[in-house]
C-alpha cells in the first residue's frame, strides 16, 4: 500500500480514529442489560451465550427443570428434589486480542490489516463499555505483548485505545527484525487473564494458527465465549495476473514473483486453506467466525445485532 510518508492515514491508527469509533447513539453490549432469572442458558446453542451465571436459590424441582441444576446436598437433606436457580450476571469481563505482528502490516484497500483490526477492538470495546461491561485487552506486536486487565472506567479503556494506536505505529519501526511472540502465546495469556463467561474477540490475520495454537483456543473456549475476526486483504483472496510486483515496507523492496499460471493458483489456494481451516475449528467448537476484510467497517459487521444470539457467526 502506497502512501506519502507524511500521510500514515491508513498505514498507523490514530488514537482520535479509534474513540471516533464509539457507535452512534446507545449500545446495549452483546448481552441483555438486565439480570435474568433462569435454569439455563436456553434451548439453541448460540454463539454467545450470554453473562456469567451466579446462584440466586434454591427451590422445589418442578417438571422440566433441567436435571444438571438438581442441589443433590439439599435434596438429600429433605427428601424432596431440589433444584438451582440462577441470576445472569448484569456485568461481564470483554477482551480484545489485538494481532500487529508483521504479518498484519499490509493492505491494498483503504488500510493495513493491522489498522482495520484495530479499529475492530475499539468499536467492540466501545460497545461493551456502554453495555455495562468491563473492558480489557492484550496487544500483540514484535516486541510482546501488553496486557490490560478488564475495567468499567472510560479512561482505563481509552488507554488501552492508546496502546492500540501506539502499536499500529511502533510496529512499522525497521529495527523489528523478529515477527514477535506467536499467537498460541497470547491465547494462553487471555486463558489466563479472564474469568468464565468473558467475551474474547480474536482479530488476527492467523497466519501462525498452529496445532498449539489450536489447543490454546480450545482451552480458552472452554470456560470463555471466543469471536474471530479472520482480517484479510483482496489480494490474499485473489491474487494478481501472473507477473512480477513490488512490494515496499517504506525503507526496503522486495519482489513478488507470479509469473505463469501455478505460482498464483498456489498463492490463493494456501490463504483459502488457513482460513477454511480456522472456521471449521470455529464451528466445530461453536465460537463465532467474522471475516474482515480492508475497505470494510467494523460496525457494520460487528453490530450488537449482528452478533445476537442465535444468529450465525459467519462471513
Amino acid at each position: 500500500m502506497a502512501a506519502d510518508r507524511d500521510d500514515l492515514t491508513g498505514i498507523v491508527a490514530d488514537l482520535n480514529e479509534l474513540i471516533a469509533a464509539r457507535p452512534k447513539g446507545r449500545a446495549h453490549g452483546y448481552g441483555g442489560a438486565d439480570k435474568v432469572r433462569t435454569l439455563r442458558f436456553g434451548g439453541h446453542k448460540s454463539s454467545f451465550r450470554g453473562r456469567g451465571m451466579e446462584f440466586d436459590e434454591v427451590r422445589t424441582y418442578q417438571p422440566g427443570d433441567d436435571v444438571r441444576t438438581i442441589d443433590w446436598r439439599v435434596t438429600a437433606r429433605t427428601g424432596k428434589a431440589h433444584t438451582k436457580l440462577f441470576q445472569e450476571e448484569r456485568e461481564r469481563p470483554v477482551l480484545v486480542v489485538l494481532d500487529l505482528r508483521p504479518s498484519m502490516l499490509f493492505g491494498t484497500r483503504v488500510c493495513f490489516k493491522s489498522v482495520l483490526a484495530a479499529r475492530a477492538c475499539a468499536f467492540v470495546s466501545w460497545v461493551a463499555l456502554e453495555g455495562g461491561d468491563r473492558v480489557g485487552g492484550l496487544v500483540l506486536t514484535p516486541d510482546g505483548l501488553s496486557a490490560f486487565a478488564p475495567r468499567s472506567s472510560r479512561s482505563e479503556v481509552l488507554g488501552l485505545m492508546k496502546a492500540m494506536a501506539e502499536g499500529t505505529r511502533h510496529a512499522l519501526s525497521p529495527t523489528h527484525a523478529r515477527n514477535g511472540p506467536p499467537l498460541a502465546d497470547a491465547l494462553a495469556r487471555a486463558r489466563h487473564a479472564s474469568r468464565p463467561g468473558t467475551l474474547v474477540f480474536v482479530a488476527s490475520d492467523f497466519s501462525d494458527f498452529d496445532a498449539l495454537a489450536e489447543q490454546e483456543m480450545g482451552r480458552l473456549a472452554t470456560h470463555c465465549e471466543v469471536a474471530n475476526l479472520f482480517v484479510q486483504d483482496a489480494l490474499e483472496e485473489a491474487a494478481p495476473p501472473p507477473g512480477a510486483y513490488r512490494l515496499s515496507d517504506g525503507k526496503s523492496v522486495a519482489i513478488l514473483d507470479l509469473e505463469g499460471r501455478a505460482a498464483p493458483a498456489a498463492y490463493v489456494r494456501l490463504f483459502a486453506e488457513r482460513r477454511a481451516r480456522i472456521e471449521a475449528f470455529s464451528r466445530k467448537r461453536g465460537l463465532a467466525f467474522k471475516v474482515l476484510r480492508t475497505g470494510d467497517d467494523p460496525a457494520d459487521l460487528l453490530s450488537p445485532a449482528r452478533l445476537q444470539p442465535g444468529r450465525k457467526g459467519a462471513r
